[in-house]
């Protein structure tokens, strides 16, 4: 069986390890994957301000070149035991469309691959990371009124992320896209939103774009399941959707979590 990791973070993350890409590259050898890509968090759009404490959910510009020239030479290093792909998680941001687009065109021909995602969701100009802590998101749910309109909210987002025009370099892959359950344990929502992941999953459908199967929910202590679970894969093959196992590693252990959990 040909084993990919199509989403792993890097020593180049501000809020990951110290580990070196040598340690993910060489656990994923040991675990017997073909391929891995390397999917730091891009800066932040010019302009938008992060509202985590530290500021550090997207890699500090001044480094990006350092990064891509960094894998190069990895995909040399390592080029007869194992598939090094370039890559970037980006954040749709909702509003920063062209400053987004501006930083593909930029830096979209040195990616081999590459996540869209979603991690900020705005209300009515204030920004949070909703999956940033669990009191982050009790403190949404004030303004927002219920969990349920919080989840109503990132499935909108996630769909305007799908039919976004960033330009020709745009992700091929989406994101995690049930990354909102993170915290489902503690806060449950009151319907399963199937109309919502329904729609989601056939506007990917008809652009072409592929699925992270995203291993990392089933070690959060308060999710306890796949982003997207099982059932919603089942829904994206039927429609004939790609799907990448992604690890979503921000250490060389984390390579293959979930892996064994997932149908």
């Amino acid at each position: 069986m040909i084993k990919v990791d199509g989403h792993v973070h890097t020593p180049f993350c501000p809020h990951g390890s110290g580990d070196s890409f040598e340690m993910y590259v060489e656990r994923a050898i040991s675990l017997n994957y073909s391929a891995i890509t390397f999917t730091e968090h891009a800066p932040l759009p010019v302009g938008f301000r992060d509202t985590t404490p530290d500021q550090d959910s997207g890699m500090d510009p001044s480094r990006i070149k350092d990064y891509f020239d960094t894998l190069d030479s990895l995909k040399e290093k390592y080029k007869d035991k194992i598939t090094i792909r370039s890559g970037l998680e980006v954040d749709y941001i909702e509003g920063f469309e062209k400053e987004t687009e501006d930083f593909l065109s930029t830096y979209g021909p040195r990616m081999d691959d590459s996540i869209l995602s979603v991690h900020f969701l705005q209300h009515r100009g204030k920004w949070d990371c909703l999956d940033f802590s669990p009191d982050v998101f009790e403190s949404m749910m004030s303004y927002y009124g219920s969990v349920d309109e919080i989840y109503k909210w990132y499935y909108k987002t996630v769909l305007q992320s799908i039919r976004a025009d960033l330009g020709s370099h745009k992700p091929k892959r989406i994101g995690h896209i049930t990354l909102v359950k993170k915290f489902q344990q503690l806060f449950p929502a009151s319907q399963s939103f199937s109309d919502d992941l329904s729609l989601i999953l056939q506007e990917m459908a008809a652009r072409d774009l592929e699925l992270d199967y995203n291993g990392a929910g089933f070690v959060k202590p308060y999710c306890g399941e796949s982003y997207p679970p099982p059932y919603i894969i089942k829904q994206a093959r039927a429609l004939g959707i790609k799907i990448v196992y992604g690890s979503d590693a921000h250490t060389a252990d984390g390579l293959d979590q979930g892996r064994a959990l997932m149908k």
